[in-house]
């Protein structure tokens, strides 16, 4: 099986780039693609920059022109929930492009031509994420660490809805509306949707996995950044360290 890695930000690939053995690197599309292996799994992995449309030529790219089997893609997200703090993980369920709006066409966030308003992770796909995740957080002394300093709760698990757009949250107002219209999403970022409407349309298989780096609020600039400067890379490179076990 080849796994496909992707992730919007530098930060949140570099270390995970720095950990592959047997590196080929291919470039594509303005895009650096590293082929090797991490941990002992075959595996190519990008760095796809922000926002929908450079997430969805990325993801395209892996599996039109490498084959990979199955894209996991991670990196850091706001969130929407107030149950959410500041380290805390969200595996996907679905994911809703909460600026897709062509009505009085169809409804809102229906995807054109699909009759759909989110892409769902099965959990067949979502299940072995669940349990890297749950491992990574009983065994990871960083994490426990980085609570105590911000005064936090240990970090936590979330299985549930996340929104992408090409909008950052940050910022009260924006982060009421979308909590009024998608009342189910606990986090948002600006890639994921788009990346599952690619992997529904090839039939690959995807999960997402992100963690909270900031709240979506006036603060959410300088607390994104600094978080992933900080702890980004390290953190995805722990979680699929766990999730790579699994298939072993």
């Amino acid at each position: 099986m080849l796994l496909g890695l992707m992730g919007a930000m530098p930060e949140e690939m570099d270390k995970i780039i720095d950990a592959l053995t047997d590196k080929k690197v291919v470039e594509r599309g303005s895009r650096l693609y590293y082929r090797g292996k991490l941990y002992g799994q075959e595996v190519v992995a990008v760095f796809s920059r922000w926002g929908k449309v450079a997430a969805a030529t990325t993801a395209t790219n892996l599996i039109v022109e490498f084959g990979v089997d199955r894209i996991v893609f991670t990196g850091v997200a706001g969130a929407i929930s107030d149950d959410l703090n500041i380290g805390d993980v969200v595996i996907a369920q679905r994911l809703f492009q909460h600026d897709m709006d062509a009505r009085p066409l169809m409804r809102r966030f229906e995807i054109p031509l699909t009759g759909k308003t989110s892409y769902e992770i099965s959990e067949q796909n979502s299940g072995l994420m669940v349990e890297a995740v749950h491992n990574f957080l009983k065994n990871n002394n960083q994490l426990r660490n980085f609570a105590m300093e911000q005064h936090a709760p240990t970090p936590k698990l979330m299985l549930g809805d996340i929104a992408s757009g090409d909008l950052f949250i940050s910022g009260t107002e924006m982060k009421k509306a979308l909590i009024r219209n998608l009342p189910s999403v606990v986090c948002a970022e600006m890639e994921g949707a788009a990346v599952a409407q690619v992997c529904n349309d090839f039939d690959v298989p995807l999960t997402v996995v992100r963690i909270i780096s900031d709240t979506a609020d006036e603060q959410a600039h300088t607390s994104a950044i600094g978080f992933v400067n900080q702890y980004g890379g390290e953190y995805s490179l722990a979680i699929l360290r766990e999730y790579i076990r699994l298939f072993k």
